[in-house]
């Protein structure tokens, strides 16, 4: 009788680097052992898969600011609680929850004068939403209103699932590999006996496109720029190896 298989796994710190605030990723190992003596040990191929996965900022945030100066705090405070009133009213109206916002005022006083500042800050993750919510608020507002440049960015979520199919995308062309080298070699690869995640990488592509778009282009685009991230995994991977002739049991 065969004595059971057991089952090892490892996390292994996966090596790379990786973006300020946010998680490191690890390599994950696992390999499947059993008691075999010496004239049945497993034959085995191992492989190595290589993948680069590219992936567009997924969210925007743009900062919605109004300011006023009266002589008096209730003047001042009326005249900018009535555009910040309409700018968050037409949030709503665009489907914005109060969970993508954030809403800061202050107010001092210069001399004579009370100041008041008051700044929206809006997340978005529907980019066409986004353009069309600064056209209606600048083209209402006018000047009363400054709504910064969109600045692009990843969110957690889509870095982690970034980063898992850059890893199965590897392993695929690991299994790919080593199924045309058994072909070759006469055998039938059978289960994985070791997978291992050995080099991560990411990089922001943000540089690149700035470079390609001045190239030949005489007119600077005022144009934001979405930033890319490009992330890379290789992996090892062992097979074993079946005889074609063999006959299943």
């Amino acid at each position: 009788m065969d004595s059971p298989s057991r089952v090892f796994a490892a996390i292994l710190p996966a090596t790379g680097r990786g973006f300020a605030g946010n998680e490191r990723e690890r390599g994950l190992e696992a390999r499947t052992a059993g008691r075999q003596s010496p004239g049945n040990r497993v034959r085995e191929v191992q492989v190595t898969g290589t993948a680069e996965v590219c992936c567009p900022a997924d969210r925007v945030c743009v900062r919605v600011s109004v300011g006023n100066s009266k002589e008096s705090v209730n003047e001042v405070t009326n005249s900018v609680s009535r555009r910040l009133e309409y700018i968050l009213q037409s949030l709503r109206q665009h489907g914005i929850s109060e969970q993508d916002t954030s809403v800061r005022r202050f107010l001092h006083r210069e001399a004579e004068l009370y100041h008041m500042d008051a700044e929206v800050v809006v997340t978005f993750s529907d980019f066409e939403k986004m353009e069309r919510v600064c056209s209606v608020l600048l083209e209402k507002l006018d000047k009363s209103v400054c709504v910064g440049t969109p600045q692009f960015y990843h969110s957690a979520e889509c870095l982690s699932q970034l980063r898992r199919r850059v890893c199965v995308s590897a392993v695929e062309n690991a299994q790919l590999k080593a199924c045309e080298v058994s072909q070759l070699l006469g055998q039938s690869l059978g289960p994985p006996l070791l997978v291992r995640e050995e080099e991560t990488k990411e990089w922001r592509n943000e540089d690149e496109e700035y470079g390609s778009r001045g190239q030949g282009d005489t007119t600077p685009s005022h144009l934001p720029c979405i930033p890319t991230i490009t992330a890379s995994s290789r992996v090892s991977v062992s097979f074993s190896l079946r005889d074609r002739s063999r006959k299943k049991l």
